[in-house]
């Protein structure tokens, strides 16, 4: 069973029509000991960073999204499910992150228009498992004004926008990535399934 965490903020509904496309088994839930049970943790999210870690916060789930997957539990992260991974954001100076991965999360430059929202390339970094079967410069769905700059080598795959940001992220059971796959039809769902597979 896979858990995908609803904190009030998350695009659950298309995140859930797709993991239901696959036949995967999922639970959408804030119940700390549901996400403790489940095999896998789905952290989707849309909106600011700020909201999303108070909301967290007062559903009392912080501590058990930080337990569970220091733990090795897979955990996905979508959008601003990357975002909340890392240790601050520009977006809201002052509040922490998940903490998880070292690094913090930066605003586009004004040479780009923002949100960075639409198609883009994907460029793999080595061979992380959450692609496997996609080919190299797929493109995928984004809506987003931040990115990550992750302080650390987790960067599974880069894209280009005014320059080139880390799109996705893996290292050992977390994966997380900046676009949608959810909303990125054939190979969003690949992406999803490869997610799905790692957890079996």
């Amino acid at each position: 069973m896979i858990a995908i965490v609803d904190y009030g903020m998350g695009n659950l509904r298309s995140v859930t029509n797709a993991f239901a496309r696959l036949g995967a088994s999922i639970v959408v839930t804030r119940e700390k000991r549901v996400i403790e049970e489940a095999r896998a943790i789905v952290l989707p999210g849309v909106g600011a960073f700020g909201k999303c870690m108070e909301n967290l916060r007062g559903f009392d789930l912080l501590d058990v999204l930080r337990e569970q997957t220091s733990k090795g539990k897979p955990y996905l992260g979508i959008c601003l499910g990357l975002q909340m991974l890392f240790e601050s954001s520009e977006e809201a100076p002052g509040v922490e992150g998940l903490g998880l991965v070292k690094g913090c999360v930066k605003r586009f430059k004004n040479d780009v228009k923002v949100p960075h929202m639409g198609w883009n390339q994907v460029e793999q970094c080595a061979a992380p498992q959450i692609f496997k079967g996609i080919s190299q410069g797929e493109y995928f769905y984004f809506v987003h004004s931040f990115y990550a700059a992750p302080a650390e080598d987790v960067i599974a795959s880069r894209t280009d926008y005014g320059s080139p940001f880390a799109s996705s992220i893996e290292r050992g059971n977390i994966f997380a990535c900046q676009f949608h796959p959810e909303k990125s039809q054939k190979v969003g769902l690949r992406l999803l399934q490869n997610f799905v597979n790692l957890c079996a």
